[in-house]
């Protein structure tokens, strides 16, 4: 088997991942994910053991034990650009010898679960709402220089979310589902939906400020794609990245979002804080509970 090169697979010289400054002893096979990097010691300060916290640049690593269940909690910060970065190189700690460069021949699968906040586009989702991502649906262009594989249900969704979408000339949507596992596991009893990734914070989610939007209804737009139970409920920043890497590269993910806005009622969470940290026990809780 041909070796990485030294340019396709940056490792720095002791032995970790260029951006994470991570080796594969340092990680869990599963994953939180978090965007805020003073987020990862607001989940780790309920465990019971902390072996291992690394950080540089916004990507900041806890390591540790809830109970008898090793975990990993990592920052990405913001955006599916850096998604890219993360999960390539959570890949690479894994499945690649950084020694020998060289793919390994048995596969580890890893366990991602992105504990995010969010925005609702539907009515009926109250603030405070902990949603679990069924499908991630990416406005942005990672998925561009990828190759996707999408299974039938997939296929079927994405076709009539294009068709919604065919009058944006210059958006090329993406979807890829959660890891059923995961939802059945970890997201059950939640409130589901489709999570729109977007790249940006205001204008590509509908906001206006200043500067003129050039997609005039945003919202309504979203919210009004319905398939059969399927439904857009919830703008983000992440989700359709994890997800659709995550599966490209035979991992599991699941994306958990603290509904902390109404983009149709025009309010915001008085408790933000309290919102997120219900969904930290809740996730803490079910991981402990978990076998895998």
């Amino acid at each position: 088997m041909s070796k990485l090169s030294e340019s396709d697979l940056v490792i720095n010289e002791d032995g970790s991942v260029y951006h994470l400054n991570l080796r594969p002893e340092d990680i869990s096979n599963t994953i939180i994910t978090v965007g805020d990097p003073d987020r990862v010691s607001e989940i780790t300060k309920y465990f019971d053991r902390i072996e291992l916290k690394k950080g540089k640049r916004e990507f900041i690593t806890h390591t540790g034990y809830l109970g008898q269940k090793r975990l990993t909690v990592l920052s990405t910060g913001i955006g599916t650009d850096n998604i890219d970065i993360v999960i390539n190189e959570l890949d690479a700690l894994v499945n690649i010898d950084l020694e020998s460069r060289e793919i390994k021949k048995d596969l580890t699968s890893l366990n991602i679960i992105r504990i995010g906040t969010s925005g609702a586009v539907q009515p009926d989702l109250a603030m405070g709402t902990i949603l679990a991502s069924s499908f991630g649906l990416g406005l942005d262009a990672l998925m561009n220089y990828y190759v996707q594989e999408h299974s039938g249900e997939e296929h079927s969704l994405l076709d009539n979310i294009k068709t919604h979408f065919a009058h944006l000339k210059n958006i090329h949507p993406y979807l890829t589902a959660a890891s059923p596992e995961l939802l059945q596991t970890i997201g059950k009893d939640l409130a589901q939906g489709i999570t729109v990734t977007a790249p940006g914070f205001y204008a590509p989610q509908g906001r206006q400020v200043r500067a003129k939007n050039a997609v005039p209804n945003f919202i309504q737009m979203i919210n009004s794609f319905k398939q059969g139970p399927y439904r857009i409920t919830n703008l983000e920043m992440e989700t359709a990245g994890i997800y659709a890497l995550a599966k490209t590269l035979g991992h599991k993910a699941l994306s958990i979002n603290a509904i902390l806005a109404s983009r149709v009622n025009f309010e915001f969470s008085k408790e933000p804080q309290k919102v997120v940290e219900n969904a930290i026990k809740l996730i803490l809780e079910r991981l402990s509970d978990s076998e895998n």
